[in-house]
């Protein structure tokens, strides 16, 4: 169970690190071109916030387990991406943008379970 979580936790970390960088990196009418039209109903600050938080979840959900210490920040960072994904999938859905839920659901449901898992017997 522990490389799964371990696994779990890496796909997820890629996936945040790539999508908060480019929040944090792109205007936001690149962003808005490439298929994240919901950017245009946030200021551009609240978009750099949301990659920030991203790519900070990204790093807690690996490196407080590769180095062994604060390790409570992984189930952390999880619940975080959690939050992060029950927004997101309330935006699109406010926007009717519903195939970008099941993206959300996937996502959060990945960090429940690395949440859970690492807040309880498998915790590192």
């Amino acid at each position: 169970m522990n490389v799964a979580l371990w696994i779990i936790a890496g796909v997820l970390a890629l996936a945040f690190l790539v999508s908060g960088a480019m929040k944090l990196t792109q205007p936001t009418a690149k962003l808005a071109e490439s298929g994240q039209a919901w950017v245009e109903d946030f200021p551009d600050p609240a978009v750099r916030v949301i990659g920030a938080l991203e790519v900070l979840a990204a790093v807690g959900l690996v490196l407080p387990g590769l180095f062994e210490t604060a390790t409570v920040l992984v189930p952390l960072a999880a619940a975080g991406l959690l939050l992060l994904m029950i927004g997101g999938a309330i935006t699109h859905g406010r926007r009717g943008e519903y195939a970008n839920i099941a993206i959300n659901a996937t996502f959060a449901g990945l960090a429940l379970f690395v949440a859970i898992q690492r807040f309880g017997d498998y915790s590192l």
